[in-house]
């Protein structure tokens, strides 16, 4: 982490990165599996494989532009301590029968959005919208075409079949000093976590 920062990574990037890692070690989930079955099944059968998603980093800094500081700080906060207490894989897999038109990354991504309302917007739904509208592109200049989403994306990607969508307004990043956001945040979750560690000896020292 401290290495993609020191080369200007997007702090959310590399804390969402390592988010997935996490949850990939601890419930034996593989973020992105069935893509990589698909591009093996591809090759097999010598398909042209087209990669139709936005690129991760425009959508990684976009979802990262679009958030205040003050939600900035906690979503840090929020991946870096829940990251910690991630429910068993029966757990994960009892929600997510619960939730048929969801997939293990879109149930985290809609829990995070209860706090951060713009994570679905940007993860999500300009996606859909990316993915409909390349896929609909792809689909027109082939006579047959798979296509491999994930299961969280496909109501989406219906509701925005053959709509106009300004792909261009999808790709724009917005303007920011990485340095000076990350150091703003690092300095605050720092006073907040030392605020939680004196609250908690003070808590500790009465009892005793």
């Amino acid at each position: 982490m401290v290495a993609m920062l020191k080369k200007n990574n997007n702090l959310f990037g590399v804390l969402y990165s390592w988010f997935l890692v996490r949850i990939a070690n601890k419930l034996e989930v593989f973020p992105g599996a069935e893509f990589r079955v698909a591009f093996e099944e591809a090759m097999k059968y010598g398909g042209k494989v087209i990669l139709g998603d936005r690129p991760v980093h425009v959508t990684l800094r976009r979802t990262w532009g679009k958030m205040p500081l003050w939600h900035k700080t906690k979503l840090v906060y929020s991946l870096l301590f829940q990251s910690i207490f991630l429910p068993s894989p029966a757990e994960v897999n009892k929600m997510l029968k619960e939730m048929d038109d969801a997939d293990m990354l879109t149930l985290v991504i809609q829990e995070l959005s209860k706090k951060f309302p713009t994570l679905m917007e940007t993860l999500v739904h300009e996606r859909d919208m990316y993915m409909s509208t390349t896929l609909l592109k792809v689909a027109s200049e082939h006579s047959s075409v798979v296509a491999v989403v994930g299961k969280g994306h496909l109501q989406g990607i219906k509701k925005h079949w053959k709509q106009p969508v300004e792909l261009m307004d999808l790709l724009d990043i917005p303007s920011n000093k990485p340095f000076f956001s990350v150091a703003k945040i690092l300095k605050t979750l720092g006073v907040a976590v030392a605020g939680v560690a004196i609250v908690s000896g003070i808590s500790r020292s009465r009892r005793n």
